[in-house]
């Protein structure tokens, strides 16, 4: 799961891994930006290095969670390949894992996502799957091609050897079909531009794009009819114009010449207004008043609102507008799309698992059926474990041909 940052990236990451839980399914969710994210959502304390389960779903399924440390998958690639053990927590002390993955970002990033992937392969002592899914709260979509495209991040490192091969072996599984990079945006324009970059980028890099999640949608409270008329900035105030109003919903105080203004015999108003908006107006006026809003006497609380009220529905028609500009620019992209409703201020377990319902509801869940083991639809039938190339690193040979495919 991407997305640019404010999308709710995170959050729909652990919607869809509930989702996939509430269908029977044990669920892995997983992050590697060490932000504990997942452990903010789920209300818990902070996640550890390992897996954990952290809720469970109606449906019987469960949901484990792992937080991914940098450092640590140095250090267990470092003990994997060259038993360092103890050396290696040193080189830790001494700052010397951080300055790698900082001067070499591929390492970084392949070493990541192989741990996401081993969790995707594993099997029990059955030959079972342990996850039925593993839901990966990914980095934003500003990096996700080259954060998941590792062959190409690796390339100037390493060849051959244990790197090279465990790169591989990544790539296999993100471009099986197996794999889905979802992407989550906002019906605002930057947001949807960025998704667009990204899923040409992804496109152009082989990665297997999934679908569109368009996050914080807001209901439309007006009729087509009704918004074409509020978008007029003159049809809603007598005398001035609709930024005027809206200026002063803003600060409270009103349009000055909204309120002075009187409309001529034939019902126009005196300056840019006209009688159509003077009739809204008052038919605004009575409604908030029979609503017990005050009474309707000029210059009362249900008058004084009129134009606040008015200027909301001329920026909500504005922006009913430019979300549906921005829904036709999504649907341009050919993908599927699910759009998961705001839910007031803020996000907490129980709008989580809303959100949950409604992924379910909208068939987001790309995956296997619960409890099916690893088979030729998977795509991975051929592919090693990761920590094969731990056997075979001694034995790379540049000059053979077949030693890449071996491995």
């Amino acid at each position: 799961m991407t997305g640019k940052g404010g999308t709710g990236k995170t959050t729909v990451a652990a919607a869809l891994a509930l989702a996939l839980a509430a269908e029977g399914r044990r669920v892995l969710l997983a992050e590697v930006e060490e932000r504990q994210g997942i452990a903010q959502i789920f209300e818990t304390d902070a996640l550890p290095y390992t897996e954990r389960r952290i809720a469970s779903a109606s449906g019987g399924g469960e949901v484990h969670a792992l937080a991914i440390d940098a450092e640590q998958a140095v250090l267990d690639y470092l003990d994997m390949f060259y038993k360092l053990g103890r050396a290696g927590r040193a080189l830790r002390k001494l700052g010397a894992i951080d300055f790698a993955t900082t001067v070499a970002p591929g390492l970084r990033d392949v070493l990541l996502t192989g741990k996401v992937c081993e969790a995707v392969r594993r099997k029990d002592k059955a030959g079972w799957p342990v996850y039925d899914a593993v839901v990966l709260d990914a980095p934003p979509t500003g990096r996700i091609t080259r954060f998941l495209n590792v062959n190409d991040e690796v390339a100037g490192l390493a060849r051959v050897g244990p790197i090279h091969n465990q790169a591989q072996a990544v790539m296999r599984v993100l471009k099986s079909p197996q794999t889905a990079i979802h992407l989550v945006t906002l019906l605002e324009e930057m947001p949807v531009q960025e998704t667009m970059d990204g899923v040409a980028e992804l496109r152009r890099a082989g990665l297997p794009v999934g679908a569109v999640i368009v996050n914080m949608v807001r209901p439309v409270l007006l009729a087509d009819a009704e918004l074409a008329e509020f978008r007029d900035p003159t049809a809603n105030t007598v005398g001035g114009s609709g930024a005027d109003a809206a200026a002063g919903a803003r600060n409270g105080s009103g349009s000055k010449t909204a309120k002075t203004a009187k409309p001529t015999k034939n019902g126009s108003g005196n300056g840019n207004g006209t009688g159509s908006a003077a009739k809204r107006r008052t038919a605004v006026a009575k409604a908030l008043s029979q609503a017990g809003l005050g009474g309707a006497r000029r210059g009362g609380v249900a008058e004084r609102l009129v134009d606040p009220l008015l200027a909301q529905a001329h920026e909500h028609a504005e922006r009913v507008v430019l979300e549906r500009e921005q829904r036709a620019e999504i649907a341009g992209l050919g993908l599927p799309v699910r759009e998961l409703e705001l839910f007031g201020e803020g996000m907490d377990l129980g709008g989580l698992y809303r959100l949950a319902e409604s992924l379910r509801k909208q068939a987001t869940v790309f995956t296997r059926p619960a409890g099916r083991p690893d088979g030729a639809d998977s795509g991975l039938d051929d592919t090693e474990d990761l920590r094969d190339s731990a056997r075979h690193s001694d034995a790379d040979d540049p000059a053979d041909p077949d030693d890449e495919d071996r491995q």
